[in-house]
């Protein structure tokens, strides 16, 4: 799923995944992660980390999450609907789908990702505020409300 593409847009990435959730698993409701995910199956609620934790939330081709999901790091290579705050970076690979507002340290996207909502890039030095920077930023922008 997260291998070197033969155009070399996105690095390989060493991730360990202390949990999987399987392509005919659904969950429903609130993930609070410890470790770091790889989510092949469906989830329904929001997905979130301790701020401290350097934790992953990667979304295979065949996942899929409806929720906002707030990590260290999240790469999708399939669909999410729902916010991303990604405090360190965030990748979205060819197939990926995202219906929602994206916030994030750095950012890959690869051509034929989908994307539909802002895109707003973390202050550079406050990552441990940043997703809650950004949420703030985002609800402030679809008010009409400028800083």
């Amino acid at each position: 799923m997260f291998e070197k593409l033969r155009d070399k847009t996105l690095t390989t990435t060493q991730e360990r995944f202390d949990t999987i959730i399987g392509k005919t698993t659904q969950i429903y409701g609130r993930l609070v992660l410890l470790d770091s995910v790889r989510i092949d199956g469906k989830v329904v609620g929001n997905i979130e980390t301790n701020k401290d934790n350097k934790v992953t939330v990667a979304i295979g081709s065949s996942g899929e999450v409806s929720g906002d999901i707030t990590a260290y790091r999240v790469m999708v290579a399939g669909k999410v609907e729902g916010n991303i705050y990604a405090t360190e970076r965030v990748e979205f690979h060819k197939e990926s789908i995202v219906h929602g507002d994206i916030s994030y340290g750095s950012i890959a996207v690869e051509h034929g990702a989908k994307l539909l909502g802002l895109v707003i890039q973390n202050p550079t030095g406050n990552a441990p505020t940043a997703a809650s920077d950004a949420s703030s930023a985002i609800r402030n922008a679809q008010n009409g409300v400028s800083n």
